[in-house]
């Protein structure tokens, strides 16, 4: 086995998602340099951070973090990059290991009954392979043991990609793409609604005001990055 996996090495090395360079001994997915310079934000201890406010007067949201901030040709770009466009899903499950980490001992996290990813349309998961909001929910609940609920928030409209587009552009592509499979099942449940980056929020916002419908629910929201 030890001579197998140093030929699959030697072949296919294996680099890091978010620098690329090789691996080292020992080192899984994302090098321990990059594992020390990403940016987290620290959000899910501040219950006024400015991504919870930003939701205010718009959607009833308990708590609202971000792990990491996100920039243009920054290492979390290339992580996120590596999850979307390269099938690479390690790289999301360990973006949802690191949000497991920060909220399992976080005030405003606790309780959560059920990880919520948000839906790609079923055309888009086909061809992409893989819905990467679920990728990084099982690196949640991989760390905290709060268990998916996968089928009960859908999205019914198939819509173009929010890229380029205006805050006004992205809320209309998405104000009404969501639905609810089972009411009964998130009736009176904290749920954590799990996106992979958290940009003008109109998907968050889109998906938070169809779950708000569920009697007595509670919403708090994580997402891998931020760009503010």
């Amino acid at each position: 086995m030890k001579i197998l996996n140093h030929l699959i090495n030697l072949f296919y090395p294996q680099v890091c998602a978010a620098c690329g360079n090789l691996l080292m001994k020992g080192e899984e997915t994302v090098c321990l340099s990059c594992r020390y310079l990403l940016p987290k934000t620290h959000y899910e201890n501040n219950a006024e951070n400015p991504l919870a406010q930003s939701f205010w007067g718009q959607v009833n949201f308990h708590a609202v973090t971000s792990e990491f901030f996100f920039s243009k040709t920054g290492k979390v770009q290339h992580l996120l990059h590596q999850l979307k466009y390269q099938g690479n899903r390690d790289a999301g499950f360990f973006l949802g290991q690191q949000i497991g980490e920060s909220i399992k001992n976080a005030e405003l996290f606790q309780g959560i009954d059920y990880l919520v990813p948000i839906p790609l349309h079923p055309k888009k998961e086909h061809i992409r392979g893989y819905n990467q909001s679920y990728v990084i929910a099982q690196g949640i609940e991989d760390k905290t043991r709060i268990p998916i609920a996968k089928d009960c928030l859908y999205r019914k409209v198939f819509t173009s990609t929010q890229t380029k587009k205006s805050r006004e552009e992205r809320w209309d592509n998405v104000k009404e793409i969501f639905d609810i499979n089972n009411h009964q099942k998130l009736s009176g449940k904290h749920i954590l609604l799990i996106d992979d980056v958290l940009t003008t929020g109109a998907t968050l916002l889109a998906a938070g005001n169809v779950l708000s419908e569920i009697k007595n629910i509670k919403i708090s929201v994580a997402t891998a990055a931020c760009t503010s």
